[in-house]
């Protein structure tokens, strides 16, 4: 199966970067299509691990369960799995942030979805890629905004 692939760069370090995209009670502040987010179910250290979404979807209403894993190695990442979903069968992707010599952060969004309903691959690929072009701006916008001030913490 094809995923999209993305990479933008933030004005911040990889750990503020990191630490924007893992508060997933505060995505309905700042990602366009989140309506709202509740921790199912954190780690020992207080990390989301098991999180329901509802988003605007495909002009309705969309639910989904995402079970997320906490992987070390170079940079740091956010992965996550599909668990359940009303519109889709897999929801699955992952985050890296890399430092770059100058002090910022390349951010790297994969996503690969599948859909309930058959669908073109075309049309597919291009929701996949709005999704992540979509997610990285609101990602890097969030984390700026807060990096400039030494405002990003985690929850």
């Amino acid at each position: 199966m094809d995923k999209t692939v993305e990479s933008t760069v933030v004005e911040a370090t990889p750990e503020e970067c990191y630490r924007v995209a893992s508060d997933f009670a505060r995505y309905p502040e700042w990602a366009g299509d989140i309506k709202s987010v509740e921790v199912l179910e954190s780690d020992g250290q207080g990390r989301g691990v098991r999180v329901a979404f509802r988003v605007a979807a495909f002009g309705r209403s969309a639910a989904y369960t995402l079970i997320y894993e906490y992987p070390g190695g170079e940079g740091l990442e956010l992965k996550w799995h599909q668990e359940s979903a009303d519109l889709t069968s897999k929801l699955d992707g992952h985050y890296v942030f890399i430092r770059n010599e100058d002090g910022t952060t390349t951010v790297t969004y994969a996503l690969e979805v599948d859909l309930l309903v058959p669908m073109p691959g075309f049309v597919k690929r291009r929701a996949e890629a709005k999704i992540v072009h979509a997610a990285l701006k609101d990602l890097k916008v969030r984390t700026e905004s807060l990096s400039d001030r030494g405002q990003v913490e985690h929850r």
